[in-house]
């Protein structure tokens, strides 16, 4: 009767720490959501992009021409501070066309002597920042400091969505919204006000493999690129993860197979306890 008792009172408590877990997650899931809906700026929408599924790989040819939009509209501005030529090497280029990239780039460097000089970039060179430093950023860009785009596309909530959203959503300031000179309206920046101009127009560039430079072409290759660098590793983490999943049904059938092998000898145990002859048991006092 007691054990019956125990053990309701256990399945009792089971049930209620399952309960409390769930209104918990509700209640975070309530909470986020109701904070998302309340912002001040529009949401991206969802776009199919080629390397959104679960085994699903970059563009690169896509990632190739979001480079070219980076290096000719977005370098002048904005940094990558966490990305090196030796990174394209066998990813979105050969190891020759790194190489020739790199030299493009004037690297600032100190000879043997300690003296400032410039020189042709390496493979082991990071891209060239714009400005030496933040305040000569902000003073060349009306006091807003352009951010560094290495880890934008996994920094701010929408992903690639936004980065596409926000490149194509410039608008004329509806009425009552004051626009300062040197800023812009869009309804995907937080606040609406945003300190950069639009940048990406039809044509404005012109692609090595002549696909027609509209708009959004630009800002889907600039978006798959902005993810490539901040997930370098994307492409070899999914094919590592295709490994395991077919790996996992031979590990589990060895696994079941070893654990029939070893338990069923003991859970097949008996133990029988004998007297043994000219000893009794200790009587009870």
């Amino acid at each position: 009767m007691q054990r019956a008792v125990v053990q309701g009172s256990k399945r009792g408590l089971a049930v209620l720490a399952g309960v409390t877990a769930a209104s918990g997650m509700g209640l975070v899931y309530a909470l986020e959501n109701s904070v998302s809906a309340s912002g001040d700026n529009v949401h991206p929408y969802a776009l199919p992009w080629a390397h959104s599924g679960p085994f699903s790989s970059f563009d690169i040819a896509s990632v190739r021409r979001g480079y070219e939009v980076y290096k000719q509209v977005c370098a002048a501005c904005h940094s990558m501070k966490f990305l090196h030529y030796r990174h394209f090497v066998d990813t979105i280029m050969t190891e020759e066309e790194a190489k020739a990239e790199a030299a493009d780039a004037l690297i600032n460097d100190v000879d043997d002597k300690g003296a400032a000089i410039q020189r042709p970039g390496i493979l082991t060179d990071k891209l060239p920042n714009p400005y030496p430093n933040k305040k000569a950023a902000a003073a060349a860009n009306n006091g807003a400091a352009p951010p560094d785009l290495s880890l934008m596309a996994l920094a701010r909530h929408g992903g690639d969505d936004y980065v596409f959203s926000l490149l194509t959503g410039y608008l004329e300031a509806p009425a009552g919204v004051k626009v300062d000179d040197g800023k812009a309206y869009n309804p995907y920046f937080p606040g609406g006000i945003i300190s950069m101009p639009q940048q990406l127009f039809d044509e404005g560039i012109e692609y090595k493999d002549g696909t027609p430079a509209t708009m959004s072409q630009q800002a889907k290759d600039v978006s798959a690129f902005m993810h490539w660098a901040a997930e370098p590793f994307h492409d070899t983490r999914k094919k590592w993860a295709l490994k395991i999943a077919a790996l996992i049904p031979f590990v589990a059938v060895v696994l079941i197979y070893g654990k029939r092998n070893i338990w069923s000898f003991t859970k097949s145990q008996k133990f029988l306890f004998k007297t043994v002859k000219g000893r009794e048991p200790p009587k009870a006092q």
